[in-house]
């Protein structure tokens, strides 16, 4: 089978491997879309992402979905033909947060195209099978693979415990920041706002049905936040970009008793908050780890119409031209691009 390796930062190459063989109860998926990720991005441009390195040739690609090509002697709830969309965090099923529900803080994941682990741009991968959820006849492997970005969306918006009624504030109009928004909107979020520094992408946000959008480049944010509530603030603000700016200001643009979620992965350890004010207004303020029990969600959203996370790709591409790909999606104005093995 055909892969694209990261063989160091800004080079591919396309490899011929071993196609893998299920394990008794893994299912071999042949992979049909893949979208290009910011984590995929990090790794192409610096090689690493913190303290994980890329330090041989490695497969990147964790948003993916496919079909099933054949199953291990112990699955019995996949057969052959059968489309999926591929969880990639495979947690130790034995700790207290695994027997808790909350697998996605398990200190042994293991996840898909993050070093030492291959990823899934490749023609096939192999993967537990209860960690590939089948996908119904309505939901495209598009939606499937993007079921990854929307889950983050989703463990964001009920970090946040957004409900009907609510307004949000949501901190860049990337990929999360889409899946956010859509997210929002699915918990009950009547009015939401995006922040973005970008023209295109706040025009995107705009017609995505964002009720409201703003420069942080040109004002200041919890000031629009502020006019625009009519000094109240908003119930709830996520942080979806990563930006220092962002994360130092969104717990300014909360009401008394609000709540800041932060998901966006921060370009800086360390950032300074106004810890006085956040006490003084009560603001809570809860990190987002990727997600738990989300992929079922992610799917009856989409299946019922719900949610839309398709038209925010703005182009496709083999997995030939995989390195001209990552470097239009490495354009400031792109939002999301996939790759069809």
């Amino acid at each position: 089978m055909r892969v694209a390796v990261l063989t160091e930062p800004g080079e591919f190459e396309i490899r011929e491997r071993e196609r893998p063989e299920p394990a008794a109860d893994e299912a071999l998926v042949r992979v049909r879309e893949v979208g290009i990720c910011g984590s995929d991005l990090h790794y192409y441009e610096h090689g690493r992402i913190g303290d994980s390195v890329v330090r041989e040739p490695h497969v990147l690609g964790h948003e993916s979905a496919g079909e099933v090509e054949a199953v291990g002697s112990d699955v019995d709830s996949l057969t052959a033909g059968d489309r999926v969309a591929i969880e990639p965090g495979l947690p130790c099923r034995r700790c207290a947060y695994c027997k808790a529900g909350e697998y996605h803080l398990c200190p042994d994941v293991t996840f898909i195209g993050s070093p030492p682990v291959d990823g899934a741009f490749a023609e096939y991968v192999a993967w537990p099978a209860d960690f590939c959820h089948r996908l119904p006849e309505t939901v495209s492997t598009r939606e499937g693979a993007l079921c990854e970005p929307l889950s983050v969306g989703i463990h964001a918006a009920r970090r946040g415990e957004v409900a009907t009624g609510d307004s949000v504030l949501v901190t860049g109009a990337g990929p999360i920041g889409h899946c956010v928004m859509e997210a929002v909107r699915a918990a009950g979020g009547t009015e939401v706002l995006v922040s973005e520094p970008v023209e295109e992408k706040r025009e995107r946000a705009l017609t995505r049905g964002a009720d409201h959008v703003v420069d942080p480049s040109t004002e200041s944010l919890a000031e629009a936040v502020g006019e625009y509530t009519e000094g109240r603030g908003v119930n709830v603000a996520i942080e979806a970009s990563g930006a220092r700016p962002a994360i130092e200001t969104v717990p300014e643009t909360v009401r008394r008793g609000g709540t800041v979620v932060l998901v966006g992965m921060p370009t800086a350890e360390t950032v300074d908050v106004d810890a006085l004010g956040a006490i003084n207004a009560e603001v809570d303020v809860r990190g987002s780890y990727r997600y738990a029990n989300t992929y079922p969600t992610a799917i009856e959203l989409l299946a019922d119409d719900v949610v839309d996370v398709s038209s925010m790709v703005e182009f496709d591409a083999p997995l030939a031209d995989v390195e001209s790909a990552f470097e239009r999606a490495l354009d400031p104005v792109t939002v999301k691009g996939t790759i069809h093995p």
